[in-house]
């Protein structure tokens, strides 16, 4: 019998910008293609076009007797459900991630983890053995991030907090700096090329661990 067809590779591609213009959404879409290009499933949850709700409902933290999950976060995780790369795109707020995105987090990627399986590195979820990337954007310069230790910060909840907590298998991240409405044409020309090349080195490297495809040289550093 011939053997069956290795699963397709899943991205879930969470943007978190409230318009649909803007460069994260350009961002989102370049990822998505990418992803595409290179024969892989890509999942775009745009939150505000969901009109997401980000509050954690008291029955929906673990460990309480009426502990259940609420119907809109048991379809999010039936939509995502076997996805094996999760990508953030989001802006920086006054240091943070939009609150939607921490909302999301809270009620859709740590849903059922209780705080004893983050403290010991044992979540499991969506986010367990899967791979991490964060792709944000500011309008101040990335120097200055890197002096208010705002880039600091967003490496350490993305890249090594949610990282370690879900027990993942890799993270990385993107920061663009100097995003404003008033930068040339190239500039974003420009970064859009690097998402795509970290898109397309994120495919390889998960396409090599699952299926045991070759990474290509161009793509072995994800630059």
């Amino acid at each position: 019998m011939p053997s069956a067809s290795p699963s397709p590779i899943r991205h879930a591609v969470v943007l978190a910008h409230p318009d649909p213009r803007s460069f994260n959404a350009a961002i989102a879409q370049t990822y998505c293609e990418a992803v595409e290009a290179a024969g892989q499933q890509a999942i775009l949850r745009d939150l505000y076009a969901m009109n997401f709700d980000p509050v954690l409902k008291a029955h929906e933290r673990p460990g309480r007797s009426d502990f259940r999950l609420s119907p809109d976060v048991q379809a999010e995780l039936a939509l995502l459900c076997g996805a094996n790369v999760i990508t953030f795109i989001f802006p920086v707020w006054f240091g943070m991630p939009p609150a939607i995105l921490v909302g999301y987090i809270d009620r859709v990627l740590g849903a059922g983890t209780t705080i004893g399986q983050v403290q010991h590195g044992a979540g499991t979820g969506l986010l367990g053995n899967g791979h991490l990337c964060a792709i944000t954007t500011s309008g101040a310069p990335e120097d200055w991030l890197q002096s208010q230790g705002q880039a600091q910060a967003l490496r350490n909840l993305a890249g090594t907090y949610l990282f370690r907590a879900f027990a993942m298998q890799s993270s990385e991240a993107l920061y663009i700096g100097n995003v404003v409405d008033s930068a040339p044409a190239d500039f974003f020309k420009d970064n859009l090329a690097r998402v795509r090349q970290r898109a397309a080195s994120i495919c390889a490297r998960v396409a090599q661990e699952l299926h045991g495809t070759p990474v290509p040289p161009q793509l072995g550093d994800g630059s």
